[in-house]
């Protein structure tokens, strides 16, 4: 038995004993150590919140080709901004951190609730440099991004989506027609964990660098302190701090990329309750000593 196989009983096991209502599982460990489990087809579903992930290896591929800088004020780039209080000083790096100091609440109907989300955001005052978790940063984050890229789905399509073989991907739009960016990307398990192993490999697919090392490395360094719970005590570009010495990138009811040294667990899941104890397991199995292999 591999290392990945055995991380993948023992987590199918988690499952099993919780009732965690599990879609389907990867587990990568090394370069070519990979075993997997499907409780349902393994059809496309929304990762929500992982989407954020994706968001920010396109303002990192936009900062390597030179069209914008993470470090630039983002309200002149969105146009008809009104910028509140303290708004004009706020960055790209800010919006995909989470600490724009900008409060917005998420709701069902975020996208309509206003007839432009992103002028709505940036028109609010900010708190300054402080953890704010909002969906509505990542969005206004992405709409900034367009005036430099165009659309951002279609500028990923080459250099992101089709090197994965993630074929014509489904990205929610906002009535406006711009991508949701903080949710709304459609994926199956196997496409998730393609991404999983990208961001584990620091950008690097196969022989080729596909997005840049610096971008993932922020994705888990320079935490803004998010809160004291296990599992949220910080927060980088789109990862999570945690459980333990692991790090991810999580989405609701479930949407799981799980990095622990050389490894990388993908879940999707529909089971928002239950996820928080279901990532502790999978980070205490990867922080566990290795299982030797098993002569039978």
């Amino acid at each position: 038995m591999t290392r990945a196989e055995h991380l993948r009983d023992e987590i199918v096991r988690s499952v099993g004993a919780s009732g965690f209502g599990a879609h389907g599982l990867h587990v990568l460990v090394g370069d070519d150590d990979e075993a997997g489990h499907l409780w349902r087809p393994d059809e496309r579903r929304d990762v929500h919140s992982v989407a954020k992930g994706v968001c920010v290896l396109a303002a990192g591929l936009a900062a390597e080709e030179g069209l914008l800088s993470l470090d630039e004020p983002v309200a002149p780039l969105v146009a008809g901004a009104r910028p509140g209080p303290g708004v004009d000083e706020i960055t790209m790096r800010h919006l995909l951190s989470m600490s724009s100091g900008v409060d917005l609440p998420w709701s069902e109907t975020i996208m309509t609730d206003w007839s432009d989300l992103a002028l709505e955001f940036l028109s609010r005052p900010s708190r300054g440099r402080v953890f704010q978790y909002s969906t509505a940063s990542t969005y206004t984050a992405m709409r900034a991004l367009a005036t430099r890229v165009g659309d951002v789905a279609e500028y990923l399509r080459p250099r992101l989506f089709d090197p994965l073989g993630v074929d014509d991907p489904t990205w929610e739009r906002c009535p406006l027609g711009h991508v949701v960016g903080a949710g709304g990307l459609w994926l199956t398990t196997a496409e998730l964990s393609r991404l999983g192993r990208l961001v584990r490999d620091r950008g690097r697919w196969g022989d080729r660098q596909l997005v840049p090392a610096g971008i993932v490395d922020a994705m888990h360094s320079d935490w803004v302190v998010s809160g004291r719970n296990e599992g949220y005590r910080g927060y980088a570009l789109a990862g999570w701090d945690g459980p333990g010495d692991a790090w991810r990138l999580h989405g609701a009811y479930g949407q799981l990329l799980v990095f622990g040294g050389d490894a990388v667990v993908t879940v999707t899941a529909d089971d928002h309750l239950r996820a928080d104890a279901l990532t502790r397991t999978v980070a205490d199995l990867l922080a566990s000593p290795e299982q030797p292999p098993r002569s039978d």
